[in-house]
């Protein structure tokens, strides 16, 4: 790993304890353990800090994309496994996923920097394929329109592990949202 990552590593733990205001070029050389004026080197501007955390974030949610394994004849139970085990994949990095709550609140009126943190990035349009793939599997009658809304699901529920909202049984709700679905 280099320095930007070593960096953005950094800045997303700051985010993640202390929230969007917390995140600032000495903050990051702090936390890093690099000399002052190392971060502004990569990021010479609060916007340019901000869309480090937000690449990051990115970066990891596409490894853990890329890191789906779909089963060839899925049934509920399989598509319960895949969403539960991502979910279990994401929550794994707490603070990415804390960072991105913070900053989804952060960024709202800035569309081009929050864009890689929602729907809008393509490494979630990979993420709604993969489900729609299983979805198209089990015999949903709109694998399209329901892929999107199984992602959501498992959003719904890390943002309820992560932040600490409820305990929740992820298993328990994905089975019954599945088990729910029109099928063809």
């Amino acid at each position: 790993m280099g320095r930007r990552e070593d960096l953005a590593d950094a800045a997303v733990r700051l985010v993640a304890r202390g929230g969007a205001r917390s995140l600032t070029h000495r903050g990051v050389d702090t936390e890093a353990g690099v000399p002052p004026g190392s971060t502004t080197y990569y990021a010479s501007t609060r916007r340019a800090l901000l869309a480090l955390v937000a690449a990051r974030i990115t970066e990891q949610l596409a490894a853990d994309v890329a890191g789906l394994r779909l089963p060839d004849d899925p049934d509920d139970a399989a598509v319960v496994a895949v969403a539960t085990g991502f979910l279990d994949a994401l929550a794994a990095r707490s603070d990415a996923q804390a960072a991105r709550l913070a900053l989804l609140v952060e960024l709202r009126d800035d569309t081009e920097l929050r864009a890689p943190l929602t729907g809008a990035d393509p490494v979630r349009d990979e993420l709604v394929r993969a489900a729609r793939s299983l979805l198209d599997g089990i015999g949903v009658v709109d694998p399209d329109a329901t892929a999107r809304d199984l992602v959501g699901v498992v959003d719904a529920l890390l943002l309820y592990r992560v932040g600490t909202v409820a305990a929740v049984d992820p298993t328990a709700v994905l089975t019954a949202y599945v088990a729910g679905l029109e099928r063809r």
